[in-house]
C-alpha cells in the first residue's frame, strides 16, 4: 500500500510539473517544443548514479538521439531501471537542448518504481516522469547532462 501510495503521489507532482512547463507560451517566433522518451537505470546509497539514453522530438520536425548521465546525492537507497517521458521548455533550435542540468528528483518504488525530477539549465527546463522496475527510495539533489550520441 505504501508503494502505491507513493507512486501517486510522485505522478501527481510531476504532472503538475508538467503542465507548469506547458502553460509557457510558444507564441515567440521560432520557438520549438520538445519531448523526450528515456531509458535510465543504475544504483543509490547517499549517492546516486544513473546512465541511459534518450530520444528527442520537436515540433519543428528536429529529432536527436541522446546520451543521458544523471548523478546526485541525497537521501537515497536503492536499485532500479526506469522508463519515461520529459518536456522541455521552449527552445529555438534542439541544440540548445544539449548541457548539464540541475536536478531536483524524487523515487520511490518495491519492485515497481517510480521517479520525477525537474530539472534547469539556464533559461530551458526540463520535466521528467517515468516508471520501471527496481526497489528504491530517495529524495535527491544533483546534476543530468544531456549529450549527443
Amino acid at each position: 500500500m505504501k508503494t502505491r501510495i507513493s507512486e501517486i503521489f510522485l505522478l501527481v507532482f510531476a504532472t503538475f510539473l508538467l503542465l507548469g512547463i506547458n502553460s509557457t507560451a510558444i507564441a515567440a517566433e521560432g520557438m520549438t517544443s520538445c519531448t523526450m522518451t528515456y531509458k535510465l537505470s543504475g544504483w543509490s546509497f547517499v549517492y546516486k548514479q544513473y546512465d541511459g539514453i534518450g530520444h528527442i522530438s520537436c515540433s519543428n520536425g528536429q529529432r536527436a538521439q541522446v546520451g543521458l548521465s544523471s548523478k546526485s546525492i541525497g537521501f537515497t537507497i536503492g536499485k532500479s531501471e526506469i522508463e519515461g517521458t520529459g518536456v522541455f521548455s521552449s527552445v529555438r533550435n534542439i541544440n540548445e537542448i544539449y548541457g548539464h542540468y540541475a536536478a531536483l528528483g524524487g523515487h520511490a518504488g518495491v519492485t515497481k518504481s517510480v521517479d520525477a525530477q525537474v530539472l534547469t539549465s539556464g533559461e530551458i527546463s526540463l520535466a521528467i516522469t517515468g516508471k520501471g522496475r527496481g526497489v528504491d527510495i530517495g529524495v535527491t539533489l544533483g546534476a543530468l547532462t544531456v549529450s549527443p550520441r
